[in-house]
């Protein structure tokens, strides 16, 4: 197989799996204070994305695939807070494992692996129309 049209399966399988990643950290983000709906109930539980390496066998090209999506098992933090409708008989609410500065780094890592994907498959596109300019001029 062509290695730029091998260098484009490889940079678009990298932004769907930055894609993805970037859709659960904002979902997280965006849960960050979602209580449960009664008294003792569980809030959000924190979602996490797995990745794995997956061989292209037609191309021997190396690329990425979610592998997983799963929830953080950490422990819910415990806040005080009586007039919550989620809170227990002590006026303890449990809230979401979701660390806000933990989401905002996951969230700058990705956007920057996704830019670094996108730049990929803009040179590769590039190449590959320089690649035809010099085959019509050719002939």
């Amino acid at each position: 197989m062509d290695p730029l049209v091998s260098a484009l399966k490889v940079s678009s399988s990298g932004l769907e799996a930055e894609s993805t990643r970037l859709r659960i950290v904002s979902e997280n983000i965006a849960n960050a204070r979602s209580t449960g709906d009664a008294p003792g109930a569980d809030p959000y539980r924190r979602k996490t994305v797995s990745f794995a390496a997956e061989i292209d066998r037609a191309s021997g090209a190396s690329s990425v695939e979610v592998q997983r999506l799963g929830v953080d098992e950490s422990q819910f933090t415990l806040e005080y807070d009586p007039g919550n409708p989620a809170a227990d008989s002590s006026g303890m609410v449990k809230m979401p494992n979701v660390n806000i500065l933990v989401e905002m780094a996951d969230m700058r890592e990705a956007n920057r692996a996704y830019e670094a994907n996108l730049q990929a498959t803009r040179q590769a596109r590039d190449l590959i129309s320089q690649t035809i300019d010099l085959l019509r001029a050719s002939q």
